[in-house]
């Protein structure tokens, strides 16, 4: 039975199909207009997921596609504390893409979006050889409560907003189904539902926002972070790369799935942990009153895993096991041209 594609359609047909997600009042012109409060600042945001790069059919329906899409952005907004203004579609298709395909992905992305009140405000859609999707999100933030990667400072504590390697586990659950025997279906589900539907962390922002108290006005910036979208390892680096310091992490205080440990070893469990990505969690350096604060306020699986040094590396500490101290590099981690 013959699918309808893109190319039986057309720009036009395919336009007029895609405008069902987006606001009446906004599109049908040249650019969308969104209006900001009067007391914040712009926040923009980019990110391309490409086929066979970024998802593949054997492990993400459309659906996912567009739900992890959309989530991959919003977490960008998150990690700069900003919220969600709106986001659009820059969408490169093949003509023989179904049509379903097209709306199955901007169902994922309108559904994410409509979980933190936000919406698709525009977009475009060309020819290519390859699916690749661009999107942009657009956030606000009050000035004074920016979140940016180089003020950590020696003494801050670092919050992770909960467990790593959730996201890693499912996506090799769905690579290899018979993997993970012991597990029941319920915590097979979880993992892969981490994978396939990442929760950015919006909700951990106003918990931030009534911290004032607790950081000093004499600090130097605010609050120090990033989401650990490429890794928790990754994120602890790249922020005491651009504070110029260091770091002491507990590989005991890491908050990890339950269901892990009971199918891999704790060597791959941790190694998901810091490496695996795309968990979408925050990670935020701060004075340890604030931290405790916060983690207070969130709950578990939330914690304090470590604190910024004035050393120039990222050292991994195992104080209730045998292992020596490790450093942590950005050459552990993924990074798109490397060998």
């Amino acid at each position: 039975m013959h699918q309808t594609t893109v190319k039986d359609i057309g720009e036009q047909g395919l336009l007029a199909k895609l405008q069902r997600f987006c606001p009446a009042d906004i599109i049908g012109d040249d650019g969308a207009v969104l209006p900001l409060l009067a007391d914040q600042n712009l926040v923009v945001t980019t990110d391309v997921l490409v086929d066979k790069v970024h998802f593949s059919e054997q492990t993400t329906s459309p659906e996912d596609v567009g739900w992890r899409a959309a989530a991959a952005n919003l977490s960008d907004l998150a990690a700069m504390g900003a919220m969600p203004l709106g986001i659009t579609i820059g969408l490169s298709l093949p003509g023989d893409t179904p049509v379903d395909w097209v709306e199955a992905l901007y169902q994922g992305c309108d559904r994410c979006l409509k979980s933190y009140q936000t919406q698709i405000v525009g977009g475009d859609i060309c020819r290519s050889s390859v699916i690749s999707v661009a999107i942009t999100a657009f956030g606000q933030v009050k000035p004074d409560r920016v979140i940016r990667r180089f003020t950590a400072q020696a003494g801050d504590a670092i919050v992770v907003t909960g467990i790593h390697g959730a996201s890693r586990a499912g996506l090799e659950l769905l690579l290899n189904p018979d993997l993970g025997q012991d597990l029941c279906q319920n915590e097979r589900d979880n993992l892969i539902n981490s994978h396939q539907r990442p929760r950015p962390r919006l909700d951990v922002l106003p918990h931030l926002w009534n911290l004032s108290e607790f950081i000093p006005a004499s600090r130097n910036g605010w609050i120090a972070g990033m989401d650990s979208s490429d890794g928790l390892a990754d994120a602890v680096l790249q922020i005491c790369r651009c504070s110029g310091v260091g770091a002491e992490i507990e590989k005991s205080l890491i908050p990890i799935h339950p269901g892990l440990t009971q199918w891999v070893s704790p060597e791959d469990a941790i190694a998901w942990a810091l490496y695996g990505g795309e968990d979408f969690e925050l990670v935020l350096c701060l004075p340890e009153l604030a931290a405790e604060q916060l983690v207070k306020k969130l709950g578990k699986p939330a914690a304090i895993i470590g604190k910024i040094t004035t050393a120039k590396a990222v050292i991994l500490q195992d104080s209730l096991g045998s292992g020596s101290p490790e450093e942590l590099s950005l050459s552990q981690g993924f990074q798109h041209f490397s060998p």
